[in-house]
């Protein structure tokens, strides 16, 4: 029966993660330009997306596996699930979070940017002249690299010479103390990964706070009313009628404009600057219909096009839960300023939740009903990287004030492809902490899993809280739970144990972490306001030409006439 349930896990996350590659060649494919494509960036973004979005997603299965070897209703572990089998789960789990963040480092630290001096070296002249040869390019990409290497190399050393700051002599932090590491290859992985974390988190304050207020306002405030078919038609009408007035204000100068009257000559220099207007649209207008583009891009306008009515609803329901989360993650972030066992001194480890958190009571008891828990877990997950998305699209890629790529649908080149991916895998990494340390921390360690809080009688046996009159002596599991019966029935996950870890041997990582949260929030709340009560308005140097000018051609109309432009749209039909 264990084994079954077991498999059964591992399925539906196998299934998520085709899932997870099917999402993430759709985003690959819509963002990036269709003129300059290069099959070796489409897969390794392709690939290392999937691959940071499994690491995610492995949780849900970290606390299935885990939270399976106890009863919830009992308050004790199954009677299959012996220390040692209760053992090889977590070697399993921690084998394949191994695996997965070592993945993701490879392809962060070295695939990428191996990928990216490989396509920047590419010139065809030189390759029609025989000049560049596969070699040659190959090693001039790789020789790029090697700083890369020997930073990589640099994280591990320094990892692995550093000292652990070790904890109080306190009972209480007899949990923790466990979790300190002696051995100096685990050491170096943990100080390698909290050096990612950290950095991960600056992008994350940054880009997904930004996307996490945008999405839903943009959803809200962005539905056209008018169907492109049959904006197409009446720009070309609108465009014909323009030219057909300048050839007659022509033909009678005879091609001299310097002999038209004042008031014909103001027509005609209006004439031009509007025949230009009328141009940038009708291309725009073809780039929303797909036109010239793949199958796949052309099927996906027709979707959004299916969907364009839902939008603003999908954008309020979207609005309500991400104030819903925002609210859950500052009653974890207060929870551990005020409750934390150790403050800075262990990174703001929290033993057990003291404030009630909505989202973390929601997850676990879900949790009860795998794989109800998976999908909601996966839902908010993809609502947290689309909003990296949306953020990094909004702020681009930049240099301190300078932005040195821009991310948009079907204009985004594959040297801005390959830095999102790397700024995603960073991201992703520290939404893999918020996610666990601040969003729902009791569900991310223990889940379901209970104890029975009575006294045993020798080690290695179990409470017994069969009895009806017991059932308020069964108790959610914590890390400083006193009673030994918690001992021997509690498992915290893997991925609960990585984190406070690295936030435990390392406590200036935690610190930086923890108040980031914070910051987070802030910008959230800020950035939210501000757009809820105007339009944000960027600099013109900074915004897209293109966009600016789909929004000076009014596009927005009311939610009434949406529906004809929907249909029209998924047809491709003019109106009359």
């Amino acid at each position: 029966m264990a084994g079954i349930q077991s498999s059964l896990i591992w399925i539906v996350y196998a299934i998520v993660v085709a899932i997870l590659f099917a999402v993430a060649s759709i985003f690959i494919y819509i963002y990036q330009t269709p003129r300059d494509r290069s099959p070796l960036v489409t897969i390794v973004s392709i690939i290392t997306i999937t691959a940071l979005l499994a690491t995610v997603l492995l949780q849900p299965v970290d606390v299935a596996l885990i939270s399976s070897t106890t009863s919830s209703k009992l308050g004790r572990r199954k009677d299959w699930a012996s220390q040692d089998e209760v053992d090889k789960i977590v070697f399993s789990l921690r084998v394949v979070y191994y695996l997965l963040y070592s993945l993701d480092a490879v392809l962060c630290l070295l695939v990428v940017p191996f990928t990216y001096f490989w396509y920047e070296e590419y010139d065809e002249v030189a390759v029609q002249e025989g000049e560049q040869t596969f070699g040659k390019r190959f090693w001039n990409a790789f020789k790029y690299t090697i700083a890369f290497i020997f930073l990589a190399v640099i994280l591990f050393l320094a990892g692995f010479f550093i000292p652990i700051r070790g904890i109080s002599e306190d009972k209480d932090l007899d949990f923790f103390k466990k979790l300190l590491t002696e051995n100096h290859g685990e050491r170096a992985l943990t100080f390698a990964l909290g050096i990612l974390l950290t950095l991960g988190t600056c992008l994350y304050v940054v880009y997904t706070s930004t996307g996490f207020a945008f999405l839903p306002i943009t959803l809200i405030k962005t539905a056209p009313s008018i169907s492109n078919p049959t904006l197409k038609a009446n720009t070309a009408s609108q465009l014909e009628s323009n030219r057909e007035r300048q050839r007659q204000l022509n033909a009678r100068c005879g091609g001299d404009t310097d002999q038209l009257s004042s008031k014909d000559r103001r027509e005609f220099d209006q004439l031009v600057r509007e025949e230009r207007t009328l141009i940038r649209r009708q291309r725009l207008i073809e780039e929303a219909q797909g036109e010239g583009r793949s199958w796949l891009i052309q099927a996906w306008f027709k979707i959004e096009a299916v969907f364009r009515p839902f939008k603003l609803l999908g954008g309020i329901l979207l609005l309500i839960v991400a104030i819903f989360i925002w609210v859950s993650m500052l009653l974890t972030a207060i929870d551990k300023a005020n409750n934390s066992v150790c403050k800075h001194n262990c990174g703001y480890i929290l033993g057990h939740i003291n404030v009630f958190n909505p989202i973390n009571w929601i997850f676990v008891q879900s949790a009860r009903v795998f794989p109800v828990d998976y999908v909601l877990f996966a839902l908010i997950v993809l609502l947290f990287f689309s909003s990296s998305v949306v953020g990094i699209a909004t702020v681009g890629i930049r240099f301190l004030w300078i932005r040195i790529f821009q991310i948009r649908k079907g204009h985004t080149s594959p040297q801005a492809l390959l830095l999102a991916t790397v700024m995603l895998t960073l991201i992703t990494l520290a939404l893999n902490y918020a996610m666990s340390m601040i969003v729902a921390p009791q569900y991310a360690t223990f889940g379901p899993q209970t104890f029975c809080d009575k006294p045993i009688n020798h080690p290695g046996a179990q409470a017994d809280c069969s009895d009806d009159k017991d059932k308020d002596l069964i108790k959610p599991c914590t890390e400083l739970a006193d009673n030994p019966a918690a001992k021997e029935v509690c498992t915290p996950s893997v991925v609960s144990t990585f984190f406070n870890r690295v936030t435990l041997n390392f406590p200036y990582f935690g610190v930086i972490i923890f108040w980031a949260q914070f910051v987070f929030l802030g910008l959230y709340l800020i950035i939210l306001v501000t757009s809820l009560f105007r339009t944000p308005k960027l600099d013109e140097h900074q915004i897209d030409e293109d966009a600016e000018e789909a929004e000076e051609e009014g596009l927005l109309a009311s939610t009434g006439r949406r529906f004809n432009a929907t249909w029209q749209d998924i047809r491709g039909e003019e109106s009359a």
